[in-house]
Formats: structure tokens, sequence, C-alpha cells
């Protein structure tokens, strides 16, 4: 039934420096009123709402001001230079580790954190396939470090069929 989101809605300070930023990171204008716009992240398919007030005073929470736009894997390698190259700085995840875009093997998924204008916090985030025998690992890898590890399963795997 559900075939994926279509929606999600952020708080943002300033209407128009808003827009201006998430049409920066490729979004295009849907619709707009004069306190709340629309963007498409996929024309059609799915958008993002940005309501201009006093709930952008809300604190941050994971479970509040948060979203995570879906990239390809081979896009995520060079995600940081990308935000960068645009004016978005990348940022830690909350245990300080770098700002470069890491791995969680126990969730399948590679991603980079940056913030918007308001402080809303964004991810850019990829699927990624696990070999079952790295399903466990449960700290977060740095991507220069599981691509590093891919390699020496793939070696594994390799002299293991000789």
């Amino acid at each position: 039934m559900i075939k994926g989101l279509y929606e999600a809605h952020l708080p943002v300070s300033n209407l128009e420096k808003a827009i201006a930023f998430y049409e920066n990171l490729g979004l295009t204008l849907a619709w707009r009123s004069e306190k709340t716009v629309f963007l498409w992240v996929e024309k059609d398919k799915s958008w993002l709402g940005l309501w201009e007030g006093k709930e952008v005073q809300t604190p941050y929470h994971p479970s509040l001001r948060h979203i995570a736009f879906r990239i390809d894997y081979e896009d995520m390698k060079n995600a940081t230079s990308w935000l960068k190259s645009i004016g978005a700085t990348p940022r830690p995840f909350a245990d300080g580790m770098s700002a470069e875009p890491f791995v969680r093997p126990y969730q399948g998924h590679a991603c980079v954190y940056f913030d918007d204008p308001d402080g809303n916090s964004l991810e850019l985030m990829s699927f990624i396939e696990v070999p079952e025998q790295l399903k466990t690992i449960e700290k977060k890898l740095l991507l220069e470090e599981w691509e590093a590890l891919l390699n020496g399963v793939s070696t594994t795997m390799k002299d293991a069929r000789k």
C-alpha cells in the first residue's frame, strides 16, 4: 500500500532565505502562499513544506525538525564537497565524529548531516548493501573505513572460492 513519503514539514524564520537555501539544494518551487511554501523534492512524488512562524523556536530533537534526503551511494562519496560548494556546512553527528559521510552497517545506510539556516537538521542518506558478516557491526564507520572493510571482505570471499 505505502509507496514512499509524500511530504514533510519544517518551520523557518525567513521564508525567502529558506526558499533560496532549499532551491540551492535542488528542490523546486511547487506552491506558495504568504507564510508557506512547498518545494518538490521529486516532482509529483514528494515535497517539503516550509512554514514561516514562531514554531522555528521549537528546540531540536531527532523526532522534530529533521529531514533526510535520499541520494545514490556514489554521490555520497562527494557529498561533503558538494555541500560546501553550495554554501552548506557538513557537521558531525551527535557523537562528535568527523563531518565526513559515515556508514551504519547495522542499519544499512550511509549518511552525512548538515543544517539549514534555521538549524533544522538535514541529512543526505543512501541505502547500502551490507554483506551478512558485517551486519552485526554496531559502530559508525567513516565512508573510507567502510570501503576498506568491504574491499577486505571481497578479497576474503574471492580467496575462499579458490
